[in-house]
């Protein structure tokens, strides 16, 4: 029993002992190897990025891009995601291979000219940064996936009618005010994402949009544009959280298909209005009575 109480007693003195290394002796990595061994890491994610074209950099907590001792030019696909970066690297705007751009939560404030150099891009994701601009450059590029949402973004310019191979736009959780009418000319996009800024007004020109998925909730919309009805590939309209009154609340709340048969009420009450200029029924309102009704 002696020997037993001994044994904890040693045990206990050796957890209380105090090492230079930490406040109690772990057999664990040091600090230096830790270190170490994530330098050797990131060498290594590297030089498989030389071999294979992938680049994946996703969240080592980079301030600086840290591949110029390395040939990447050949790269088709980069992560750079859950970083630190305060600019897209002007040696990744050089890879002119590059088809992906993941930025994702770091903290970018601009778009640099020199993104024109990636004419093979088709997915760029800068979602989660600190964008208050989309420059028009942007839209020379033949991206099909574009997510800036979680910026400070306030418009969106005129110039994204450029972008025809656009198949997805996100441009939720910013401050946008209004859409510009050449998202219209957005042939081939199928989803778009406008959830939680401050819109007023929904654009008809959207409704010639070949549009499956439609998001637009927690803003200030009160109307759906009749035009909408033509809409006819849309799957997924979710409109939550705005102040709507046409349709109202009631009947969005019930689903697209109810949705859809108000749109189409409401646009029939406005072809049936009487038109002013209408001159054939003017005329005939006009002709003379035959001379067997008047006596």
């Amino acid at each position: 029993m002696a020997s037993s109480q001994g044994g904890v007693g040693a045990v206990t003195a050796l957890q209380s002992h105090h090492y230079p290394t930490g406040p109690h002796w772990s057999p664990g990595i040091t600090p230096f190897q830790q270190q170490h061994h994530t330098a050797r890491s990131l060498d290594r994610a590297l030089e498989d990025a030389v071999c294979s074209g992938i680049l994946n950099l996703s969240g080592r907590k980079l301030r600086e891009y840290p591949g110029m001792s390395y040939d990447l030019t050949d790269t088709t696909q980069a992560d750079l995601s859950k970083n630190r970066l305060t600019e897209i690297p002007p040696e990744v705007c050089l890879f002119a291979p590059l088809e992906s751009l993941n930025l994702y939560h770091n903290c970018i404030k601009c778009i640099p000219e020199a993104i024109i150099n990636l004419q093979m891009l088709t997915y760029l994701d800068i979602s989660r940064n600190l964008l208050t601009v989309l420059p028009k450059y942007l839209f020379n590029l033949p991206l099909k996936v574009l997510l800036v949402s979680n910026n400070k973004l306030v418009s969106i310019p005129e110039e994204i009618g450029k972008a025809k191979d656009l198949m997805e736009l996100d441009v939720s959780s910013n401050e946008i005010q209004a859409l510009p009418a050449q998202v219209g000319k957005l042939q081939a996009l199928r989803e778009l994402n406008i959830r939680k800024n401050s819109l007023h007004i929904l654009p008809d020109e959207l409704a010639d949009l070949p549009l499956i998925r439609l998001d637009f909730s927690c803003n200030k919309i009160t109307e759906i544009p009749p035009a909408y009805r033509k809409l006819r590939q849309l799957q997924h309209i979710i409109l939550d959280n705005n102040p709507m009154q046409s349709p109202p609340a009631q009947i969005c709340l019930k689903g697209k298909v109810h949705i859809f048969k108000y749109l189409n009420m409401q646009a029939c009450r406005m072809d049936k209005k009487p038109d002013t200029l209408d001159l054939p029924s003017l005329g005939k309102r006009c002709l003379p009575q035959p001379l067997t009704d008047r006596y």
